[in-house]
């Protein structure tokens, strides 16, 4: 991807969306030309002289400081993903394209899947930095099965959630849930600048939905680690479950989540319902054939 383009982009966006009230500057007049800050205001509150910060907006991050990122991220009130994502681009800024010599893999040592296929009571999946599921255990082939029965594979969230019409009755706030995947996928793309998959996923969702491209402009970024998501799955149907997510090894772009169930909870009872269509239905063998087909 574009370096500068992303870096101009994403900082116009972040500047458009703060008002002067907001930054607590009191605006001279009452005629302003943007929605936003000015770049101006930016570089004042940033203390950056205002050819500076214009080097910057432009997308010229070269030789930027941690201190002057750090100095910018409070001035567009960035919160820890966006300013993350900054620091990001400006790696990328500083260093020689470098491009992977080989693609992330699409599966896990054999270690890693016996910890998988040890949480019996709750889906466990890992993902690598394409959103792609590259290993899972018995209620995380469930709790995805409509992926692996698509046309497109590997299964991948992105390609879900905006191309199988599927997705929207899995997820009850469809929308929320494409904001954000993009968001993930955004940031991935800043931690991955010359990841070739990533920029062939981004642009065949650009091509392929309306619904992608309009969220990709937006520049948002987001971290996804905890929290809580609703599904109704088309076998045990509703499903309110905690997620954690953790990073794998530094660098590798994959994480592991884990969605269990309040104990005692109607969805913990769901989940069991769900294990046991998971083994007379045969899941994991069939989900395993459609990975082995790619």
């Amino acid at each position: 991807m574009n370096n500068r383009a992303e870096v101009r982009e994403f900082l116009i966006s972040r500047r458009a969306r703060i008002t002067p009230e907001q930054a607590g500057i009191d605006p001279v007049g009452t005629r302003r030309r943007v929605a936003g800050l000015r770049r101006d205001e930016v570089a004042r509150l940033a203390g950056v002289s205002v050819d500076y910060y214009t080097r910057l907006e432009r997308g010229n991050l070269s030789g930027a400081s941690d201190s002057v990122l750090d100095a910018i991220a409070r001035a567009l009130e960035l919160d820890r993903a966006e300013h993350d994502h900054l620091h990001d681009l400006a790696r990328t800024a500083n260093k020689a394209p470098r491009v992977r010599s080989k693609p992330p893999a699409n599966t896990v040592p054999p270690a890693l899947q016996y910890f998988l296929d040890a949480i019996t009571e709750a889906p466990a999946f890992i993902t690598n930095n394409r959103m792609d599921i590259i290993a899972a255990n018995a209620l995380g082939f469930a709790m995805y099965f409509d992926m692996y029965r698509g046309t497109s594979q590997p299964a991948n969230h992105s390609r879900y959630i905006f191309l199988d019409p599927r997705a929207r009755d899995f997820y009850p706030d469809w929308e929320g849930a494409a904001n954000i995947n993009v968001a993930i996928l955004r940031r991935q793309a800043g931690r991955f600048p010359h990841d070739k998959g990533i920029a062939e996923l981004v642009g065949e969702l650009s091509m392929r939905s309306d619904e992608f491209r309009t969220r990709w402009a937006a520049h948002n970024v987001r971290r996804h680690y905890s929290g809580t998501k609703s599904f109704h799955h088309p076998v045990v149907g509703p499903l309110e479950l905690i997620y954690q997510q953790l990073e794998l090894e530094e660098d590798s772009g994959q994480s592991l989540t884990v969605y269990p169930a309040v104990p005692g909870s109607p969805t913990e009872q769901a989940l069991k319902l769900l294990a046991s269509w998971a083994a007379t239905e045969h899941v994991v063998e069939r989900a395993t054939q459609a990975v082995s087909a790619r």
